[in-house]
């Protein structure tokens, strides 16, 4: 009696650790912040929660950042991800999480159903639940500057490219970048990237539509280039009109002008 119950004892303590070791690898995909894994703040450490590695396959952008920021101004950035497993609207594929040592961010006009203050920190920014699901993997936020004599402010960002399975595997991808801005005159905007760079252009669009389709036949097809042919005698005949027909006139006037010239002396004599 006395080694059942401690068999039972210690499948119960078993599956306990089992569900804890789970929990605190689990997945976000309703966004996640702060010191989620024991290894510091998310945006700084990375999302371990997904795999132990940054993997520079995945290529982490922040577009727009400026190079300088006036105190109390707004700066609209986008964050975008290309890389890892392909995206998928129906799941979670992609997120990120956002920290600065020094004013606000929030998301751009549009955007709010994307992303989130974590627990309220005007100075951090995660994805939402439909913000995890976006086609591209962009997202567009703004980071409001501090107030004057803050100087150098630091922002740290970590995005993740997932397969969208909820169970973190080395199938996830993930990478971490961070851009420091000074204080002073506005100097423009610049990008900041990490990974290889090895990054696949969009297949391009085709956008050619059918003139069948646009309402035109063949007929149609037919009279356009028969007008078209028309102009195009017409600027040839005026052509040769002006290269030939007013140099017989001028010959002609020239020829009088001789004679005339010629009875004059005549008379002269």
């Amino acid at each position: 009696m006395a080694s059942s119950v401690l068999t039972v004892r210690k499948v119960l303590a078993i599956a306990i650790v089992a569900v804890l070791t789970a929990g605190g690898s689990q997945a976000n995909p309703t966004g996640i912040g702060g010191d989620a894994n024991n290894e510091g703040d998310v945006a700084l450490a990375g999302c371990t929660c997904h795999a132990e590695e940054p993997d520079n396959s995945v290529t982490l952008i922040l577009t727009d950042v400026p190079h300088r920021y006036q105190p109390g101004d707004s700066y609209e950035m986008s964050i975008q991800i290309i890389g890892g497993p392909p995206a998928d609207t129906t799941s979670h594929t992609g997120g990120f999480s956002m920290r600065t040592s020094g004013g606000s961010l929030s998301a751009s006009a549009g955007f709010e159903s994307l992303m989130y203050n974590w627990e309220d920190d005007p100075t951090t920014l995660t994805h939402s639940n439909s913000g995890s699901k976006t086609s591209d993997r962009t997202w567009h936020i703004t980071w409001t500057a501090p107030a004057e004599g803050t100087g150098v402010v630091t922002i740290w960002l970590a995005g993740n490219s997932v397969n969208g399975d909820g169970i973190p595997s080395q199938l996830d991808r993930w990478n971490r970048l961070s851009a420091s801005i000074d204080e002073g005159d506005f100097g423009g905007t610049r990008t900041v990237f990490v990974g290889n760079g090895d990054i696949e252009p969009p297949a391009p669009v085709e956008e050619g539509v059918d003139l069948h389709h646009m309402g035109a036949g063949m007929r149609a097809h037919w009279l356009g280039l028969l007008g078209f042919a028309a102009v195009v005698i017409v600027i040839i005949f005026c052509g040769l009109m002006l290269r030939y027909g007013f140099s017989r006139h001028y010959e002609g006037r020239s020829n009088l002008l001789r004679l005339r010239i010629k009875h004059q002396r005549r008379g002269d004599q």
